[in-house]
């Protein structure tokens, strides 16, 4: 018999806010995350806006500034989200053999320093010819190795095992806006096979960088919606012109259900299906017919031994993109049949933006907080219906409803598909 997992911690730090509660209540008022871009002079990019962390940093969660100043903002992230997950399960309240603690974490990589990378350029031209050997000297002059190797997507998950001597599993993955989705899966996969008992699993990125922005440029994948940045995104509706990019952390701690009740832990929920697919189709668009969405919702729905009758929400992976939401739309139909239409379906990504490898774990943890609560969180700047996104879509208002049994999409780049079949915790 399979071990159960179960939730007992959660944290976060977003553009909506770094407390959970805040987060919740923001989302639950309609509220956006969404404004001009600060971390860099946008004004020249197709894309000005963004959602951004704003007002927070690490001695927030009681850590010395000077300590991570080699570190990036999706390390400092990961830090304060975990850092809040673990004080919410009171893990380390009661003993725990290290080796039976680990972390997996869907990190994106870190962010290069764009100007000193300019400088480089600079000194590397002689006259129009590129000098590589200039480019290259210039760089041991002006970059620091400490900073550098942050660069790595696994840096986060090794600061997380130091911080907490999670001596157990480490792993991280990078599959796009799927990979903490994919993280939490495997981490509750791991659990259930006996291999850790606690696992600190999440998702941490920031993109918000002139690299990032022109490379989501390039896919003419951000909306343009530079004039009414709260409005810009706007899942499932016919004027939707795509996703705006967000960055933040999302974690969970996630425990062997009898090692939770044997201490007293408070369970937010319980995590009973995973699903894992490829398109197998192309790098940067969907299936047209969604064929891996609609795998792995099945595969999802199958692990957690339910039946689509059961689920009462459904977080959708919800860009914002014209194909994506076509896309998604058309999957759950295949799924869920005629009762695609009373099933309620919302993007959150509407209001918090897309944070790439952490979208998924947060949105996981508004789940937890719509089970808890009984509401339903609303895809906002839904004004004009798309004939082919036909969906309940929770339309602007938060919902009060019934609601027991979640699944929750993740849809990456280069195909990648992760479902999430989470449920109220029944003992």
């Amino acid at each position: 018999m399979r071990r159960r997992v179960v939730v007992t911690g959660l944290g976060c730090v977003t553009p909506l806010g770094a407390d959970v509660e805040t987060v919740w209540k923001r989302l639950c008022n309609g509220e956006s995350g969404v404004a001009r871009t600060t971390l860099f002079d946008a004004t020249n990019f197709p894309t000005q806006i963004s959602a951004e962390v704003r007002d927070w940093d690490l001695s927030e969660v009681g850590e010395n500034l000077d300590d991570w100043k080699s570190q990036g903002r999706h390390t400092h992230f990961a830090v304060g989200a975990a850092k809040k997950a673990v004080a919410d399960s009171g893990i380390l309240d009661s003993p725990i053999d290290p080796l039976r603690m680990g972390v997996y974490t869907g990190s994106g990589e870190g962010q290069q320093d764009f100007n000193l990378f300019t400088e480089m350029m600079v000194a590397s031209l002689d006259g129009d010819r590129f000098d590589v050997a200039r480019f290259t000297r210039k760089g041991l002059e002006l970059l620091d190795p400490a900073v550098e190797i942050e660069q790595e997507p696994n840096m986060p998950a090794g600061h997380l095992a130091r911080l907490f001597d999670a001596q157990g599993p480490n792993v991280n993955c990078l599959t796009a806006c799927a990979a903490s989705s994919q993280a939490v899966g495997e981490a509750v996969e791991i659990i259930r096979r006996g291999e850790a008992d606690v696992m600190i699993s999440g998702g941490t990125h920031s993109m918000i960088h002139p690299f990032g922005v022109t490379g989501f440029n390039l896919l003419t994948a951000l909306s343009t919606r530079n004039d009414e940045p709260t409005k810009a995104s706007r899942p499932f509706d016919r004027h939707r012109d795509g996703f705006v990019l967000g960055e933040g952390s999302g974690m969970v701690v996630l425990e062997e259900l009898e090692r939770a009740k044997a201490r007293g832990a408070h369970i937010h929920g319980e995590i009973i299906g995973f699903g894992s697919t490829a398109d197998a189709f192309r790098i940067t668009d969907s299936h047209p017919q969604g064929r891996g969405a609609i795998s792995c919702m099945r595969m999802a729905l199958e692990d957690a031994a339910v039946d689509p009758e059961v689920i009462d929400y459904i977080n959708a992976h919800g860009t914002s993109t014209t194909v994506n939401d076509k896309m998604e739309t058309l999957a759950v139909k295949r799924i869920f049949g005629d009762r695609a239409y009373k099933v309620p379906v919302s993007s959150t990504k509407s209001m918090m933006g897309h944070l790439i490898a952490a979208a998924g774990a947060t949105e996981l943890i508004i789940c937890l907080l719509a089970i808890r609560d009984n509401i339903l969180p609303p895809t906002t700047n839904y004004e004009i219906p798309d004939p082919e996104c036909d969906l309940d879509y929770v339309p602007n208002t938060a919902r009060e409803a019934q609601c027991t049994r979640i699944l929750t999409n993740s849809f990456g780049f280069g195909g990648q598909n992760i479902s999430l079949v989470a449920s109220q915790f029944e003992g």
